[in-house]
């Protein structure tokens, strides 16, 4: 059985699980925090999550254990079996990922962990961000899934991303860059909501960060 390591915080371990429970995939979950895997083992050499442990060893960065995973197991396919239709997938999933959401991902310091980021990141992020999304709107349809009428892959992409890139920009820069950039965000997750495999992420997710309060809660009180 296929053994996903990571934690229901990161987005791009809730990405993978997300293709697992949409494709109906025996699955294990392991708890580890980014950084506890070490490089010695070749588990994953940058101690990133998620990463995944088969019957042939272990395999790290999210899309390329979900590229395994289609291939693997195709059926129900996430990806069009049109070649070029797959490759406007897949390029979608590299737009969101690293031109958004590395992008947002300087100001999750300052959004979500009590930190603070520099007026200079906060410039230049909203600047990149800003012409980031507009660049990904143009490749989104969005008509209902991202990609057009199916559900695909870029769907669990973006679910576990836009989101983070909106809520952050809101938070630390005053202004949701995403919706101003005329993404519906919201109606993509409503749309999302619908699935149980995303339900389960959501719960699961939910539960995660409950846990992690409570557990900073306690420490805060302890002797």
């Amino acid at each position: 059985m296929i053994k996903l390591h990571g934690f229901s915080l990161s987005n791009y371990y809730n990405k993978v699980k997300l293709v697992l429970l949409e494709k109906g995939i025996p699955f294990e979950e392991v708890h580890v925090r980014p950084g506890a895997a070490a490089s010695a083992d070749g588990k994953s050499p940058l101690g990133k999550v998620p990463f995944i442990e088969t019957e042939q060893g272990f395999l790290c960065e999210s899309q390329v254990i979900v590229d395994h995973l289609e291939a693997r197991f195709p059926s129900p396919a996430l990806l069009p079996a049109d070649p070029w239709e797959a490759a406007k997938v897949r390029e979608l999933i590299t737009y969101c990922d690293l031109h958004v959401e590395l992008c947002a991902r300087q100001l999750y310091k300052q959004a979500f962990f009590g930190g603070q980021v520099s007026d200079e990141v906060k410039a230049r992020v909203r600047t990149d961000l800003s012409r980031n999304l507009l660049a990904f709107k143009e490749l989104a349809r969005f008509a209902p899934h991202v990609a057009g009428e199916a559900f695909t892959m870029a769907d669990c992409a973006v679910y576990v991303s836009l989101p983070l890139a909106a809520m952050a920009s809101r938070i630390v820069l005053g202004e949701d860059l995403v919706a101003a950039a005329g993404i519906d965000w919201k109606a993509h997750v409503k749309l999302m909501e619908q699935r149980p495999a995303v339900q389960k992420v959501a719960a699961d997710r939910k539960a995660d960060q409950e846990r992690s309060m409570a557990a900073a809660r306690a420490e805060k009180l302890s002797p």
